[in-house]
């Protein structure tokens, strides 16, 4: 049986191809799919024309309210619309859905500062926001009954679409918007971008008026832009994310022939060629495509492949007691909690752990801390840590443990290990502003809230480009370019300083990969190829 189909993960697609090679084999085994707003034809159809069964669920009429022109500042009309509900319809409380954490605590203040100048005699309007990044203890407030004679607005991200239920809604505003996450294959990048909700997440959120009784959702935007623009579905994240992941644990299942894989949409061509030069950059793939044995131990761990790389490079390093912290600590959200009335107060906590190595060592940092404090939650809440986020780390760090060697402290032997599973994310210092990437060229910048953010090291690992206001680094370190030749001979090579550019002579090395060769030719290396005539996928 598999639930919430409709959110269209990258595990559940990947599942439903599974399970349909699996029925052709096996007639006999019933698969059931359920889902609260599904495309219920296209799965049919996906299942070789299946029945479809409709199940009335419980829930109340839901009035549905269009604006006649469309918004020009949807936040404006949002935080309008919230106080018009307040003022003058009857008890219940409000959802809002916003795209991220910086529009919630901004439309928070803006709220209280409005409720505020009405005075005393206006029924209260309590605001409480809610997005991953907040405590625990903070986003469980959502869920305590409304005091009589107030009413409360919930400041969401599109998680309260599915994931969340909270009792005594009766009021929803939709902007129609929502942030998701888009990856560029070419750069490697990935770019949080606010974009136009599908149909589908509108009734999902126009639902969620109707749990407890009769509501509203109020629709800031036409009714034609619903019918006309949007999207019936949502993209599913297969389309729209780095599959080198996925590659490799099909691979592993013994699934090398990934063209002929029947993905109910399939991915893209560019993004699936990118993920296998990935994989072969990393020696988890030979020449053929086939899985190699650093591969196959690489798909044991349940994390993106460099972070694999990296915990294996870590064992021969000597360092993997280390490693295991880190890349516990990076399999969690954000562990760093800023709260936007003690901004300053936070940074200056978080300053005390920076370390001049970068950012991967100031987790550490963090992590070696809180274990020092024997795990307490007082001591996170002192140093504006989340616990929530220390807490699963330390259970992945668990997890892992058992098939890793512990070893003596060396900051170096971190920095190669990390090294080994991100060469591929080099930035050198670029002499007038910012880095560029070794492989692409492309110009990027630290991210502010860096270890490293104002220090300007020569070179650099990253974890991943997001795109914002800008091309960011996110979770950099310091390494030394020999480094590169050593952990990743397939992929670097020690510059022939006859033979190449002013600016090159300066990088004394060069990548072996071409961005600008035929897309079509999925190759890295120059020496490689020439012993090549032909290349496959499986």
């Amino acid at each position: 049986m598999l639930d919430e189909a409709h959110e269209r993960t990258i595990a559940t697609d990947v599942l439903f191809g599974l399970l349909k090679k699996s029925v052709k084999k096996r007639p006999d085994l019933k698969i059931i799919v359920t889902s609260a707003t599904l495309d219920a034809e296209k799965f049919s159809k996906y299942f070789f024309g299946c029945p479809i069964f409709t199940i009335p669920g419980r829930t109340y009429p839901v009035e549905v309210l269009y604006t006649k022109e469309p918004e020009t500042d949807y936040l404006d009309a949002s935080l309008i619309t919230v106080m018009q509900i307040h003022l003058s319809e009857p008890p219940g409380d409000i959802l809002l859905f916003l795209t991220g954490q910086e529009e919630i605590d901004t439309s928070c203040e803006i709220l209280f500062e409005r409720m505020k100048a009405l005075g005393p005699k206006v029924p209260e309007l309590i605001i409480l926001p809610i997005y991953s990044a907040l405590p625990s203890e903070v986003q469980s407030r959502v869920f305590e009954p409304t005091p009589p004679g107030a009413r409360k607005v919930v400041i969401a991200t599109n998680v309260a679409e599915t994931s969340l239920t909270i009792p005594g809604i009766y009021y929803v505003i939709d902007p129609g918007f929502s942030k998701q996450n888009a990856y560029d294959p070419r750069l490697g990048m990935d770019s949080l971008v606010v974009m136009p909700i599908s149909q589908a997440q509108a009734r999902q959120r126009a639902g969620r008026a109707g749990r407890t009784g009769p509501g509203k959702c109020y629709r800031l935007y036409t009714e034609a832009a619903y019918r006309n623009e949007m999207l019936p579905t949502s993209i599913p994240d297969i389309q729209r994310t780095n599959l080198a992941q996925t590659i490799l644990l099909l691979k592993a299942m013994g699934i090398n022939d990934l063209l002929s894989f029947d993905f109910m949409d399939p991915p893209p061509a560019q993004t699936m060629l990118t993920a296998l030069e990935a994989l072969y950059a990393l020696s988890a793939l030979d020449d053929e495509g086939l899985l190699t044995r650093l591969g196959r131990k690489m798909a044991d761990f349940p994390m993106e492949p460099p972070l694999a790389k990296m915990l294996i490079a870590s064992v021969e390093l000597g360092c993997s007691e280390e490693i295991l912290s880190i890349v516990a600590m990076l399999s969690v959200q954000t562990v760093f909690y800023r709260p936007k009335e003690k901004q300053a107060q936070a940074d200056s906590k978080k300053a005390k752990f920076h370390q001049p190595e970068g950012d991967h060592l100031t987790l550490l940092t963090v992590y070696n801390g809180w274990k020092g404090a024997n795990f307490s939650n007082p001591w996170c809440y002192e140093n504006f840590i989340q616990a929530r986020s220390m807490r699963k780390a330390q259970d992945i760090r668990k997890q892992y443990k058992h098939d890793i060697l512990s070893a003596a402290r060396d900051y170096n032997r971190v920095r190669k290990a990390i090294c080994s599973g991100f060469f591929r994310n080099t930035a050198k210092k670029d002499p007038q502003e910012g880095y560029k990437t070794l492989v692409e060229g492309t110009p990027v910048y630290i991210h502010p809230s860096s270890a490293l953010f104002n220090r300007n090291p020569e070179w650099l690992v990253y974890n991943e480009l997001v795109l914002t206001t800008r091309e960011y680094c996110h979770n950099v370190t310091t390494i030394e370019p020999k480094w590169l030749v050593e952990v990743a001979p397939q992929f670097f090579k020690v510059a022939d300083v006859n033979k190449i550019s002013k600016r090159k002579k300066q990088e004394k090395i060069e990548p072996l990969f071409n961005k600008y060769e035929k897309p079509d030719e999925w190759r890295l290396s120059k020496v490689k190829r020439s012993a090549r005539s032909s290349q496959t996928f499986g």
